[in-house]
């Protein structure tokens, strides 16, 4: 089994579709929307964690980018604001998967996006809010 949190990029023309319906009737993946905004003649948005066997999953993938859906990991959308991070370091207990951690030469605040899971603890602890959620 696969679970991944995925971002979800619609074009304007595919918001009236029903391609999340898809992915369950003709992938048998499971989805849980962690949020969304479509809205008619817009481009949509949607954060999904999509979860199902790995065939199934990367087969409602290629599905997705076929339809011109844009996808991206969830952990790419957390980010930090160079200019207003002061390395105070207050972000890193509060951190759990250790994607903040301190360089013990330099003592300055490292980021590693690739262990983020945007679970956005770190945003609002934040004293400067160097820490942003992007969708």
């Amino acid at each position: 089994m696969v679970s991944k949190k995925i971002v979800l990029h619609f074009p304007s023309k595919l918001v009236d579709q029903p391609i999340v319906y898809k992915l369950v009737k003709d992938f048998d993946l499971q989805f849980n929307i962690l949020k969304a905004s479509v809205t008619s003649g817009e481009e949509g948005l949607m954060v999904l964690e999509l979860t199902g066997k790995k065939e199934n999953f990367d087969q409602g993938i290629e599905y997705l980018k076929s339809c011109g859906v844009k996808i991206q990991p969830l952990s790419k959308d957390v980010v930090r604001d160079e200019v207003k991070c002061t390395h105070c370091g207050v972000c890193i207990p509060i951190c759990p998967t250790g994607a903040l951690i301190v360089d013990p030469k330099t003592r300055k605040v490292i980021f590693h996006n690739d262990k983020c899971i945007a679970c956005e603890l770190c945003v609002p602890i934040c004293p400067p809010r160097a820490m942003e959620v992007k969708f």
